[in-house]
């Protein structure tokens, strides 16, 4: 006999145990399934990524979206307990930008600062005042988060978000989806690789990313899968101390530094020419030293000397249509609902994500924040919607 529940959502990470949140406290009356193919989420995304929070976008719904985890962060002990904490270290973002990419630079921040976000223009004279230990060399200028930006603890949201989920009556079992079963225009219920069968009112991929795969299953061309990103742990010598103090930095060739206790964590995002072909979770060092440490050594000169003490790989779920967020149901299958393809923001993203997709199951739409520019449509009709800030 196949067993029952309300909703099924693929995937426990951050994005999908803030669905299970969401629904949770919006009152959904029913049994909620979180599947999670590895209770131990060693190999995660979530807990992969750099932890960073940012309010840094060129679209607008992407700001909302940080905004929200931003909010959620500001009241945190209220909504889980006063013991509840991750860390957040509000130390900034810094991005940098040539000549040739000022204008965008300038856009972004109009419309950030127009949003609220506490988001300042440097100039080279600024920035090297303001950060002692940066050189401006090629910097036509920077915009600093002064405020709301920085980052957290992964693992430690996810957990919170997931506990919360659970205290109310979301269930977590372990397995993966191995076949997803239609009927008409809806998803009747998900088979898993143990043979267990479960029918579903609704169904959501949290998928990550494996979010293309078990869209596949349904019949869903969904142009989500891994794509792999290193992020390498330095040991610098005498570093001057305000360095540990440093913002994420982000300089104009996308190389990324920030501090992480004593150490500090770096990475880069490959051209498409230079993806890693297996998705695996091998670290290569030569990238390191091809392609990040010159760039390092040259806008910080305190990283002339440092050493790779550390390392580790992570998946993106990149989308490769836009590198943007895939949000809300599908226009035809009507019971399944995409949480998706936020190519390395979903961290900052996931809570928004978590209570838009609730909205939408318990009021039809999503109220807090208009994500109707990263519906499915876009993707359906081949016509992208660019993030011009992905790091």
């Amino acid at each position: 006999m196949r067993e029952q529940a309300d909703v099924v959502i693929a995937g426990a990470g951050v994005i999908g145990s803030a669905c299970a949140y969401y629904l949770t406290k919006a009152g959904f009356k029913g049994r909620i399934l979180l599947i999670e193919k590895d209770l131990s989420f060693a190999y995660a995304s979530t807990g992969r990524s750099a932890g960073g929070l940012r309010q840094q976008f060129s679209a607008q719904v992407n700001i909302r979206l940080s905004q929200f985890t931003l909010a959620l962060l500001r009241r945190l002990k209220d909504e889980f307990g006063a013991q509840a904490d991750v860390g957040f270290k509000e130390q900034g973002y810094l991005v940098m930008a040539s000549e040739k990419g000022l204008p965008v630079l300038e856009r972004n921040n109009a419309l950030q600062r127009a949003l609220g976000a506490d988001i300042h223009l440097l100039s080279p004279t600024d920035l090297e005042k303001r950060f002692a230990w940066i050189s401006a060399q090629d910097v036509a200028a920077a915009s600093f988060g002064a405020s709301g930006e920085g980052w957290l603890d992964a693992h430690g949201l996810m957990g919170l978000l997931r506990t919360a989920a659970r205290a109310k009556g979301a269930e977590l079992i372990e397995g993966e989806v191995a076949a997803i079963r239609k009927q008409g225009n809806r998803i009747a219920g998900v088979t898993l690789t143990s043979g267990r069968e479960i029918e579903c009112g609704h169904f959501i991929n949290a998928g990550g990313p494996s979010a293309g795969n078990i869209a596949a299953m349904a019949g869903i061309d969904l142009p989500v899968a891994p794509r792999k990103r290193y992020v390498y742990v330095l040991d610098c010598q005498n570093p001057p101390e305000s360095l540990h103090l440093a913002p994420l930095s982000v300089d104009p060739s996308g190389v990324w530094f920030r501090p992480e206790g004593r150490t500090f964590i770096c990475g880069l995002s490959p051209q498409e020419h230079e993806e890693p072909e297996i998705q695996d979770f091998e670290v290569d060092h030569g990238f390191f030293e091809e392609r990040i440490w010159p760039v390092l050594a040259e806008r910080v000169p305190a990283f002339e000397a440092i050493k790779v003490v550390g390392s580790w790989a992570g998946h993106y779920d990149y989308n490769s249509l836009d590198q943007n967020g895939i949000i809300g149901a599908h226009p035809e299958i009507h019971n399944f609902y995409f949480a998706n393809g936020f190519s390395g923001h979903g961290l900052q993203q996931g809570a928004g994500v978590g209570n838009a997709i609730a909205e939408i199951i318990v009021k039809g739409r999503s109220e807090s924040i208009d994500i109707s520019s990263l519906s499915y449509e876009r993707i359906a009709a081949g016509k992208p919607f660019f993030e011009l800030n992905v790091i």
